[in-house]
């Protein structure tokens, strides 16, 4: 269970993180409302909160959530952004994705 749990972390941490960046793009280059960068903010600050949830130290959580965002910015970039992800996007997600269960979930002695 705290697998899921941990997983569950990773992927709201993106969903704030990758969301509230992409609002303040919205915002700032694409000439949207400035409630949108304000909201983008918002979203970014509870990101910030969000990893603390994970049991792992700061280094390793922060380290394989790095992992997790490029993995999200490809799906995001695919569903919400339409740009189709090409097979070395995935090749590199999937890279990132083993580097995230090593540096998270491999038993340590």
């Amino acid at each position: 269970m705290a697998f899921i749990t941990s997983l569950f972390y990773f992927i709201l941490a993106g969903i704030f993180e990758i969301g509230g960046g992409y609002f303040v793009w919205l915002w700032l280059k694409e000439g949207q409302s400035v409630w949108l960068g304000l909201l983008g903010g918002l979203m970014l600050f509870i990101y910030g909160i969000i990893p603390t949830f994970q049991t792992a130290n700061f280094g390793r959580v922060y380290a394989a959530y790095g992992g997790a965002f490029v993995a999200l910015s490809i799906l995001w970039g695919w569903q919400i952004d339409g740009v189709k992800p090409d097979r070395f996007d995935w090749l590199g997600s999937w890279i990132v994705i083993l580097g995230i269960l090593v540096i998270m979930y491999a038993p340590r002695s």
